[in-house]
């Protein structure tokens, strides 16, 4: 394999023979930007904005006494609008039927491609927070990748692993593709430092250097598969690792799917012109924009809890306790059944069926099988706010 190299502002093309074509892989240039990056002006008014929303909205979930029970479903949104910029085209509501063993509405491998992200998420901010897990490294990505990949599509792409071999994005081969990054042996050398970059002390704000990460890893493409997935899942854990989030509840993707098509062609921007600043304040933007809807949504999700519970408490009588622990267990799962129901509200199955039953007469659940056994409930609007923004592209 000859090769010869071109300079990009960004980086550099390194013209090499693969499979008798030649092709033009993107080597980047190492973190961080050079020249340094100019902290001034409209990007010093975007960071601010940014970082004020998402403090805003992590200081509410950290003091909710609810929040693990919007833990749970933030981060499956998260997931499933990560896959779905991918193709995907699975709900929330599918989601969680799939993790109670019912039938989803798609196809499995859709399903299970969000069921394995929500693992590999969870498994990555376990190590972290464990003082004996690993810190976010290279190693903590091969293993969430090697969860994300673990079933479905994919499965054969070496989960875990770094590869060996080239890749590309689009197109049938690598001289046809839209994007070709760099050979095998460039892209090891520029994971690692990547690696450094993330832990570097150099006073470099944490939303500024997760905004930098993410186009870097996207565009060293480290993995056979699963590198878009993983590369926004770095997003929230670099957030997390810098104490600017306190849990996973934030969904960054939100933004990033709803403005596709820019996405893609800011981080083409910074391979082709180095522009890192027209990156930054889009995705700034996308921070600011996701992190005041994400606010409004658990504004709203506490108000119609409440509401709820006072219609509950008006006309269940005695048992109202009852209810009230269901209507609980249908806030941490908002698609239910009374199996999975009675398990985390203690009681038992006719109590919870009963109870049920009683909130479906007031209006606040739904039967969606319409089934005498093996029915699935669904806390209807409280599933609706969840769902904002996750309609299949």
């Amino acid at each position: 394999m000859s090769t010869t190299r071109l300079r990009s502002p960004a980086g550099e093309y390194v013209i090499t023979s693969v499979g008798g074509e030649e092709v033009r892989a993107f080597v980047p240039a190492p973190l961080a930007p050079d020249p340094p990056l100019q902290i001034d002006g409209p990007l010093i008014t975007a960071l601010d904005e940014a970082s004020r929303a998402l403090g805003r909205f992590d200081g509410a979930i950290r003091y909710l006494p609810n929040k693990d029970l919007l833990i749970y479903s933030y981060i499956r949104k998260e997931a499933l609008l990560s896959s779905q910029i991918e193709g995907t085209q699975s709900s929330l509501s599918d989601l969680m039927q799939h993790e109670l063993d019912a039938t989803p509405g798609v196809p499995l491998d859709d399903v299970m491609e969000v069921s394995t992200y929500v693992a590999a998420i969870e498994h990555a901010a376990a190590q972290m927070t464990d003082p004996s897990g690993l810190p976010l490294c290279n190693r903590l990505l091969r293993q969430a990748h090697g969860i994300l990949l673990s079933t479905g599509r994919g499965a054969d792409k070496h989960p875990g692993e770094f590869r060996t071999s080239q890749n590309w994005i689009d197109g049938k081969r690598p001289g046809t593709a839209a994007f070709v990054p760099p050979p095998a042996p460039e892209a090891q050398k520029a994971i690692s430092g990547l690696e450094k970059f993330l832990h570097a002390d150099d006073g470099l704000p944490p939303l500024l250097r997760a905004g930098l990460a993410h186009v870097q890893f996207e565009t060293i493409h480290p993995f056979l598969d699963g590198n878009g997935r993983i590369g926004r899942m770095l997003i929230t854990l670099l957030l997390l690792d810098r104490n600017v989030l306190s849990t996973l509840a934030f969904y960054p993707s939100l933004y990033l799917k709803q403005n596709r098509s820019d996405y893609y062609e800011m981080l083409n921007r910074v391979r082709l012109e180095g522009d890192w600043r027209a990156w930054l304040l889009f995705f700034l933007e996308g921070i600011r924009s996701t992190a005041e809807a994400a606010l409004s949504a658990t504004q709203r999700l506490e108000a119609m809890a409440a509401d709820d519970r006072n219609v509950i408490e008006q006309h269940t009588g005695k048992a109202a306790g009852s209810a009230l622990r269901v209507h609980a267990t249908l806030m941490q799962r908002p698609v239910l059944n009374v199996e999975t129901s009675a398990h985390l509200a203690g009681l038992s199955w006719p109590a919870v069926n009963n109870a049920l039953t009683r909130l479906s007469d007031l209006g606040i659940v739904s039967e969606v099988t319409g089934q005498r056994r093996n029915r699935v409930f669904v806390y209807s609007g409280y599933l609706a706010v969840l769902e904002e923004g996750t309609e299949p592209l």
